[in-house]
């Protein structure tokens, strides 16, 4: 099967939905299908080797932005939309895409929803064009539901059906300005119908999206997320003292905040001796402020020297980071879809403490590598992270089911083979517009 994946890259920002999709291509492609990755915006920040080499970068952030802001930017040249395309050019808008937030882009969402009726159209067009005359593939499957306004021109011209991932898209929408929010819901679950089939990464998030797109159950099938285990080792022998470790974007909703006061918690309790805490991942300019206020914290308690910060780490040092942890928590405060973070964890043999909402249940529940604690609250969080830390044999027992959940029903094969389950329900649609 020939298959498109196109996917927004984040510049020099670490993404998920990037690692996500740059794995799923590498495994399908080992699965004997001939898979092409399209990077949109921004070249992409990886882990492992980029899939999407020698593929151009379609939508280049620099033009998309000035088609925003100049309608007769449009009109440009093709040797100046180029220049503007170069790599050079985009990898220094990259330092910028940092520091934008969802409330700044309201205008350019909603205008890429609108597709070939937005102020993107030419950008659209050079896409569909080049996957007509360079791919012809059976199928595109698109990252997230901010891509849909494509969906209707790929479907006219190539006459294949069209699948969308869902990946958290609410939190950034309903974090638009008052002025667009609801205008890019709607645009959104118009554009939507046009979609043969949905993808979502939980149960969950499936049926939030649904009741807010107004989709049929039948529109959307779930995959949960997989990772490839062999890129973690299990701990065996647990670190000689407690440790507690975040690995996520360090920003206040990924509930970061409340995992230090619990820490702080749990730490002046004295019930788990030499207590220590870890915190690492994505650390951009938007979010300096806010960690440096949590370091205040810290250093009001006197806790600063049990505290290590470990921000934008590569392969091998997040792969250290995970082997050197007793249990795992990012109490995110919003309605998380997944978290691939708990992959990472579990791959590692590391059991979690997670509030019991949003996917977090449905994936705790499903791998029992962890225990839930009630949503919002330091003192539960505390409850449930020292309850772990001070029974050895429970740890270790969610630790193997940890590493076994890892390697089976959350290995990367096995998410790829359930979305190629998802696509003979195409079939006919194909035939249709055939």
């Amino acid at each position: 099967m020939n298959i498109v994946q196109i996917t927004p890259g984040a510049g020099g920002m670490y993404c998920g939905n990037c690692f996500r999709d740059n794995a799923l291509v590498g495994e399908l492609r080992r699965l004997g299908h001939q898979v092409t990755m399209v990077p949109l915006y921004l070249p992409m920040t990886l882990e492992d080797a980029d899939q999407s080499l020698g593929t151009p970068i379609f939508f280049s952030g620099i033009n998309v932005y000035l088609e925003q802001k100049l309608p007769l930017f449009s009109r440009a040249p093709g040797w100046l939309r180029s220049l503007l395309a170069s790599p050079a050019l985009l990898k220094w808008a990259a330092g910028s895409a940092a520091k934008t937030k969802a409330s700044d882009l309201g205008d350019i969402s909603l205008s890429m929803l609108r597709g070939e009726l937005g102020r993107q159209r030419k950008d659209l067009e050079e896409l569909v064009d080049w996957l007509e005359n360079h791919e012809k593939p059976d199928v595109v499957f698109l990252s997230n539901a901010l891509l849909v306004g494509s969906a209707r021109l790929i479907k006219q011209r190539l006459k294949i059906p069209v699948v969308c991932m869902l990946q958290g898209e609410d939190s950034f929408l309903d974090a638009l300005p008052d002025s667009h929010r609801e205008l890019t819901w709607n645009t959104l679950a118009e554009r939507a119908q046009e979609v043969d089939v949905f993808v979502a990464p939980s149960h969950y998030f499936a049926e939030k999206m649904g009741q807010r797109l107004g989709l049929p159950k039948n529109r959307i099938h779930v995959v949960h997320n997989g990772i490839d285990p062999t890129a973690f080792d299990p701990v065996l022998i647990p670190p000689s003292q407690p440790t507690i470790g975040f690995f996520a974007r360090m920003c206040p909703e990924k509930g970061l905040e409340m995992l230090v006061e619990a820490f702080v918690i749990v730490a002046t309790r004295n019930k788990v001796a030499g207590v220590r805490l870890k915190i690492g991942g994505g650390l951009g300019p938007s979010d300096r402020d806010f960690v440096g206020r949590l370091r205040g914290r810290l250093e009001e308690t006197g806790l600063t020297d049990r505290v290590e910060w470990h921000p934008n780490l590569d392969k091998t040092e997040k792969k250290l980071f995970f082997e050197s942890l007793s249990v795992f928590s990012v109490p995110a405060l919003y309605g998380e879809a997944f978290g691939l973070y708990l992959l990472e964890a579990w791959a590692a043999g590391v059991p979690v403490v997670q509030p019991r909402h949003a996917s977090f249940p449905e994936l705790v529940e499903a791998s029992q590598a962890g225990i839930l604690v009630e949503q919002g609250h330091a003192e539960a969080l505390a409850d449930g992270l020292t309850a772990l830390l001070s029974n050895e044999p429970r740890r270790l027992q969610y630790s193997q089911a940890a590493r076994l959940a890892a390697t089976t029903q959350f290995h990367l094969s096995q998410m790829a083979g359930n979305l190629l389950k998802t696509l003979p329900n195409l079939n006919s649609t194909a035939c249709e517009m055939g």
